[in-house]
């Protein structure tokens, strides 16, 4: 086990200023790996007093170089993939290679985009007799979570490092190691001291300490529809600005004539993937009534086949969390056909891959965003069904529609209360906006509506 000691602030780690400390749990075996600081208001100031005193000199600084920078710090996290994914591997629990193909290189891609965009961007424009100016909107306080964590880091810092602003960063106490790694790679890259600071700590401490800090211009926070509630309220009350990216359930619905094979492999796939711990998996597979039965057997066929290749959940409460909902579908009438809610094995943070199928929209499974490898299916009559189902949720973060038409699909999905969708196995795109309806969350990450974010609008007339 190793014991990190101090927060990055200003360009240099300083010690903590209390002597708390948080464990960071492997959760493949329960084994304590490290412990960090457990930050504290002090150290929040600290960070946030940094970051103001650095935000004119890199406000003011070049976009080519702040692009300069940025590219630096893509190419450091190059070389560091392999340290990065065993990393995240350790902390988290995801399988070593998922941890290679999407921790460790997702990050890669986002931070690229933003180099090239803080040289590109056109942070001044004129129209008609007026320059309008796109500014820095300041300090920004971010509080990221456990599942994804380099690579939610990097979609807030890089964004905002681009635009020009400064920024604390909050990691979720699950997964700091990671994020320090990334501080250590700031350092690397040449980023000036104070533009980015990194506060190891407790949500209801830290992470509520740099919300509430009057010297935090933005608050972004990717985490639970709840905690999101809350910080919404604290940031309203400054009238600060926020931007949210939270809960799903997303709905993956089929049309008669897709290829039902590989709709329901694909559905699963995602479902699965990083242990179900993914804010916009599509954990209800919505069928036409003809099609259900087939549908429900490919889909318990083929989650059976990950019994053994998914990772843990990040901790024994999310673990029973899990398990709890697995009981509450079972319980509400819902029919098991994989998995359930027994623990797989006797050590570790483990859920079965678990196939519900006669769900109803209304009950708790398909309403209530699990966070496990947990997948619904649910039967509708036509397409008008299909769309009630699918927009029947009070999230609408992300969503799929296969089809045999392409034009089919993508007239249904424009009917989608959802903030992203994937047509026909459509591939993920780092340059293109990710972020939710309703209760999903406020605001964009990713390509330049991401950028967007963190600037602020002035105009001068002549």
């Amino acid at each position: 086990m190793k014991a990190y000691d101090g927060m990055y602030i200003d360009g240099a780690w300083r010690p903590a200023a209390g002597p708390d400390v948080i464990e960071v749990v492997d959760p493949a075996d329960g084994q304590v790996i490290a412990t960090v600081p457990a930050g504290t208001v002090e150290d929040v100031d600290a960070a946030v007093r940094a970051a103001r005193a650095a935000l004119p000199a890199w406000a003011a600084t070049a976009p080519a170089e702040r692009a300069a920078r940025l590219a630096a710090l893509r190419d450091v996290l190059v070389a560091r993939q392999e340290e990065i994914a065993r990393t995240v591997t350790a902390e988290l629990g995801a399988p070593l290679k998922l941890s290679r193909t999407v921790h460790a290189a997702v990050p890669v891609a986002v931070a690229g985009s933003y180099a090239e965009l803080a040289a590109t961007y056109p942070f001044e424009e004129r129209t008609g007799n007026s320059t309008v100016l796109h500014e820095p909107v300041g300090v920004v306080g971010a509080i990221t979570p456990w599942n994804y964590p380099l690579h939610q880091i990097v979609a807030k810092a890089a964004p905002a490092l681009a635009a020009g602003c400064t920024i604390v960063v909050k990691p979720a106490e699950d997964t700091p190691l990671v994020a320090r790694l990334f501080a250590e790679a700031v350092h690397e890259a040449g980023v000036p001291a104070g533009v980015f600071n990194l506060v190891t700590g407790l949500g209801p401490v830290a992470g509520q300490a740099l919300a509430e800090h009057p010297d935090v211009d933005l608050v972004s926070f990717t985490g639970s529809t709840a905690v999101g509630r809350r910080i919404g309220a604290v940031a309203a009350a400054a009238v600060k600005k926020v931007a949210l990216e939270l809960g799903g359930k997303s709905a993956n619905v089929i049309l008669p004539g897709a290829d039902l094979a590989r709709a329901v492999n694909v559905g699963v796939a995602n479902v699965m993937s990083n242990s179900g711990q993914t804010c916009s998996a599509w954990t209800r597979m919505l069928v036409h009534r003809d099609q259900y039965d087939e549908a429900v057997e490919l889909a318990a066929a083929a989650a059976a086949k990950y019994g053994d290749r998914i990772g843990p959940l990040v901790n024994a409460k999310q673990q029973e969390r899990v398990r709890g909902y697995i009981e509450k579908g079972v319980a509400e009438g819902a029919r098991l056909v994989a998995g359930g809610p027994d623990a797989p094995r006797e050590r570790g943070c483990f859920v079965s891959p678990t196939v519900f199928a006669d769900v109803t929209p209304d009950m708790t499974i398909a309403q209530e965003e699990i966070f496990g490898p947990v997948l619904s299916v649910l039967r509708y009559e036509d397409e008008e069904d299909a769309l009630r189902i699918a927009n029947g949720t009070v999230y609408g973060l992300a969503g799929a529609v296969w089809a045999a038409d392409e034009a089919q699909a993508t007239a249904f999905a424009r009917r989608m209360e959802t903030g992203q969708v994937d047509i026909n196995g459509g591939r993920f795109n780092p340059l293109a906006p990710f972020g939710g309806y309703k209760q999903s969350g406020v605001g964009r990450e990713l390509g330049v509506h991401g950028l967007t974010e963190y600037l602020q609008t002035k105009s001068l007339q002549f």
